[in-house]
């Protein structure tokens, strides 16, 4: 069980970077970390469509976007072109419960510092498909923000970042930032928590709200004032759908996997094509709920005659299916599979 986080508005960690190797920038000498273990990449594997560079994928027609290419399984892949998927978290907008940390799929150059390389590509913000969509996805971490080292040691990434990153914005925007590079940094093997660096010191106080941070934090760490919720529940819709991400394609049988803090933990996952015509409705259960999150993992299969644009929606609902509205809708590349059984509207 994880060591419950004080947060009364409070955020502490004391760090020691490891082997690093200097460098000089705009700010001086600053050290470039080198990991002491390998980042080994999601547990995916995480299929990515590739959307011709103009098109937004909420809007765009099935015949302007490519077909979906594969990343990695359980650890890096070099692909014919020597890149590999990771993903990086961003902020998707819409309701209470319903905004929040949202996964999104990047394409990298193939590297044993698959963390760094997805660092990189969180810092450089959500791209205009993205901002574009509806609702749009953003990014708390405040523009300009660098990334200094990053060291990965015994389960603990040691971020350090300029100092951008602390500039601006009340609690729930640092709580945000803190959020999405927590969530970056973990969906690597290696990586349990992450400690943080401001230009190269140890963070003991963060922002003007005094957020203190006692230890490395990692995704499900709790808080003592709200028993059985992490530090990140303010900025996690009710349903988090961490597989596919936004955007990726939806195997068939689709794995949908991620978090749940829902009403005796019950919710729907419905399938959509790209009319808007249903193809599935399976209920769904996580570990836990009424006031805690749990974690989920099922399997949603449909019928589709041409691989197209669809829609994931996730949805409040109990053991009879009735369901008490949309938590969450998002694109999802749907591929032709085996026929459903039972009514799917296919």
């Amino acid at each position: 069980m994880n060591r419950p986080t004080s947060i009364s508005i409070l955020l502490l960690v004391t760090v020691a970077l490891v082997g690093c190797t200097a460098s000089s920038g705009a700010r001086g000498t600053v050290a470039r970390v080198v990991s002491a273990e390998p980042s080994v990449g999601p547990s995916g594997p995480d299929l990515m469509p590739t959307p011709i560079a103009t098109a937004s994928i909420a809007s765009a027609a099935p015949s302007q976007l490519a077909e979906p290419t594969r990343g990695p399984a359980t650890s890096p892949t070099s692909s014919a072109n020597g890149t590999t998927v990771v993903r990086v978290y961003f902020i998707l907008g819409g309701p209470e419960r319903s905004a929040g940390l949202v996964p999104v799929l990047r394409e990298v150059p193939t590297t044993p510092s698959l963390a760094m390389a997805a660092m990189e590509a969180l810092l450089e913000g959500p791209d205009p498909r993205e901002r574009d969509a509806s609702p749009p996805i953003s990014s708390r971490v405040p523009g300009g923000s660098k990334l200094l080292g990053l060291a990965i040691e015994d389960g603990v990434a040691t971020v350090d970042l300029s100092g951008e990153f602390e500039s601006g914005g009340d609690s729930a925007s640092h709580i945000g930032r803190l959020g999405q590079i927590v969530y970056t940094l973990t969906q690597f093997s290696t990586v349990r928590s992450v400690a943080f660096r401001v230009d190269g010191r140890p963070v003991r106080v963060f922002g003007s709200e005094g957020i203190v941070l006692d230890e490395p934090v990692g995704r499900a760490d709790l808080v003592d004032v709200e028993p059985f919720q992490s530090m990140f529940e303010g900025i996690l819709p009710a349903i988090l759908v961490d597989g596919p991400a936004w955007g990726a394609a939806l195997g068939n049988p689709g794995r949908v996997t991620g978090t749940a803090n829902t009403y005796e933990s019950w919710f729907m996952v419905g399938v959509y094509d790209a009319t808007g015509r249903a193809l599935n409705d399976v209920p769904g259960q996580a570990t836990c709920g009424t006031g805690c999150r749990g974690t989920f993992d099922m399997t949603v299969a449909y019928a589709v005659s041409k691989a197209q644009w669809g829609s994931l929606r996730v949805l409040d609902g109990d053991e009879s299916g009735a369901t008490e509205g949309i938590i969450r809708e998002y694109p999802v590349w749907l591929t032709p599979g085996p026929p459903v059984e039972g009514p799917c509207g296919c």
